[in-house]
């Protein structure tokens, strides 16, 4: 389905602590300690242990703060993306390969603003095709074996995108939620319902409005992540 290869060879090492959601600190092989930025917001359930071997990303980029990012987990059995921003390039890469469902599309749009103060992850839209709202969610979490969770912390965003979502089917558009495991040993997604009781309640509203939902399995190595192919929700 496509693959979105890591700009830079990445770097192996040991998290020491993530800590203020941003920020963590790791001790490479070569024993140096260094501070790389943490791209997820959310709770990261079961991967921030200490010890934990992780992989960085390095930049040169002036305009960075930090000259590291944190990309993955490594786990006994699977590597994990903790970027959630890299979820949308996944997905980029699996639209331009053909993802079931969402193919004959001329025209892709990322990041479009829709409704108060939001913006869509992608707008696909083609001739004599209804525009389709597409958004995506990164999921890491797995607290049971096989099973993919989302969300891993209360989303007040995520309850929001459900509702606009759901008032793009209301105007005669389609809309759906595409959840992006970014770890390979789920077969299937559900919601985390304990987690965060009204983000479920409106993802049920949203689902019986009409908004649909897609799960996709990624592998995910040191090279890159690469969209698989379906799972099942549920």
């Amino acid at each position: 389905m496509g693959c979105m290869r890591f700009a830079t060879p990445l770097v192996s090492g040991r998290l020491i602590r993530r800590y203020m959601r941003f920020l963590s600190d790791v001790e490479l092989e070569d024993g140096r300690v260094v501070k790389a930025h943490c791209p997820n917001p959310g709770s990261m359930m079961g991967l921030k242990d200490e010890g934990v071997r992780v992989w960085l990303e390095g930049n040169d980029d002036p305009k960075k703060k930090l000259d590291w990012g944190w990309r993955l987990v490594e786990l006994p059995h699977t590597c994990v993306g903790i970027d959630t921003g890299a979820a949308n390039r996944v997905v980029v890469e699996a639209l331009a390969a053909g993802v079931g469902g969402l193919t004959d599309y001329d025209t892709i749009r990322a990041e479009v603003k829709y409704r108060e103060k939001s913006r869509v992850d992608f707008l696909l839209s083609g001739a004599g095709r209804r525009d389709c709202y597409l958004e995506v969610k990164s999921v890491t979490l797995s607290r049971t074996a096989g099973l993919a969770e989302f969300p891993d912390s209360v989303t007040a965003r995520g309850t929001k995108h459900l509702g606009d979502l759901a008032a793009m089917v209301d105007a005669g558009h389609r809309a759906v939620l595409l959840f992006l495991v970014q770890r390979g040993d789920c077969s299937r997604v559900a919601l985390a319902r304990d987690i965060d009781p009204t983000y479920a309640a409106a993802f049920d509203t949203a689902r019986a409005a009409g908004v649909e939902v897609m799960c996709l399995q990624c592998h995910v190595s040191s090279e890159g992540i690469h969209a698989r192919g379906a799972i099942a929700f549920g």
